[in-house]
């Protein structure tokens, strides 16, 4: 799993220090949300004076979008990690990616619902819309191992991503509850059968 926290309080120098405040920033956000994040907190965890973010992002959205382009790149580790560990035959492959997004979304809440929110939508930075197409192109690629599931060309995809992002949001929000006080089914009981090409 990638290491969020590599960069020690006080360790960064003129080569590291945009590095630190990010990985200060993921910290702040996994705690306290994006409410309790802003430049000079961040400066105070890494030990910076509370300018010195201001030379590395223009201002919070800034920071928000530098955070969130990092939290694609674990995004996609994890569900590339996933996929590889699982087996060979196609379904296995889709199901291992879609557990790597759910334990994103367990582990990195904070993370999970910042990239997906209104506070990045639609940024034009370069390095988080292309950390943001490999997550989708991960998605792409194991749903190509299947028959179409309708005339449109990404079908799959779509209903694929719903599914496991609907699961994901229910589950870490506390909101998926057996009516009957059971077991919640697993994600790999709700995984429609696809066709392997």
């Amino acid at each position: 799993m990638t290491d969020l926290h590599s960069t020690p309080p006080g360790s960064h120098h003129h080569g590291n220090l945009r590095p630190a405040l990010i990985a200060a920033g993921i910290e702040i956000l996994e705690t306290d949300g994006v409410s309790g994040l802003s430049l000079r907190k961040i400066a105070a965890t890494v030990g910076v004076s509370h300018a010195a973010p201001a030379h590395h992002f223009k201002g919070k959205t800034g920071l928000l979008v530098a955070i969130a382009t990092e939290g694609f790149r674990v995004f996609c580790t994890l569900m590339e990690q996933r996929r590889d560990s699982a087996g060979t035959a196609p379904r296995e492959q889709l199901l291992g990616l879609c557990q790597g997004y759910l334990e994103f979304a367990e582990t990195h809440e904070g993370l999970f619902g910042l990239i997906f929110s209104t506070e990045i939508k639609g940024h034009a930075d370069e390095d988080l819309r292309l950390a943001s197409k490999r997550a989708f192109q991960l998605l792409e690629d194991v749903c190509a191992l299947f028959e179409s599931a309708s005339n449109h060309a990404q079908s799959n995809e779509i209903m694929i991503w719903s599914l496991v992002h609907g699961y994901a949001t229910l589950r870490v929000y506390n909101m998926m509850r057996s009516p009957s006080g059971g077991e919640v089914l697993p994600f790999e009981a709700i995984l429609p059968p696809l066709i392997p090409r």
